[in-house]
């Protein structure tokens, strides 16, 4: 990481929004995951479709999509993006207990779709928190993270698993 320039920061440190009107147009895919352990009755409650506010892992889908089509809105030097796709996954882990999120978001454009598939996952883990936080206010979200990104100047990514 050692020489890599922050590209959101000017000469002096101020933040700026980084001007992108000279780079190419690619096809560029970002995908994030986040994770929400619960007690394993919450989990439970959640898959059979019990939550007193209704279709929690619906409304969990429909939030990330919803989030990160309004990205740009929530981060301040985020573009503005015509994304052509966004999904969001969630699939229970009985071990954990708990709710695992995928979040995928794919743009043909000059900027990356990191912080859109990242906003996602984040949202639609706290949409979960808030549908089932009547029951078990314990629940925990962690490792939100960026999985992996194609496209672009600076290539693709995969993390570690």
């Amino acid at each position: 990481m050692s020489g890599t320039a922050l590209t959101h920061l000017g000469a002096q440190g101020e933040a700026h929004m980084v001007d992108v009107g000279e780079k190419a147009e690619t096809v560029r895919t970002a995908v994030a995951e986040g994770i929400v352990m619960m007690q394993a009755e919450t989990l439970v409650m959640i898959l059979d479709g019990n939550a007193k506010k209704g279709d929690v892992l619906g409304t969990a889908r429909i939030a990330g999509i919803m989030a990160a089509k309004k990205t740009h809105e929530l981060i301040p030097l985020c573009h503005p993006l015509l994304l052509t796709k966004v999904s969001v996954d969630i699939e229970p882990d009985h071990a954990l207990p708990g709710l695992k999120v995928t979040a995928l978001a794919r743009v043909t454009g000059k900027t990356g779709v990191e912080m859109e598939a990242l906003t996602a996952a984040s949202v639609a883990c706290l949409t979960i928190y808030d549908m089932a936080k009547a029951v078990d206010r314990a629940m925990t979200i962690s490792g939100i993270r960026l999985v992996e990104k194609t496209g672009g100047k600076s290539g693709d990514y995969r993390a570690e698993t």
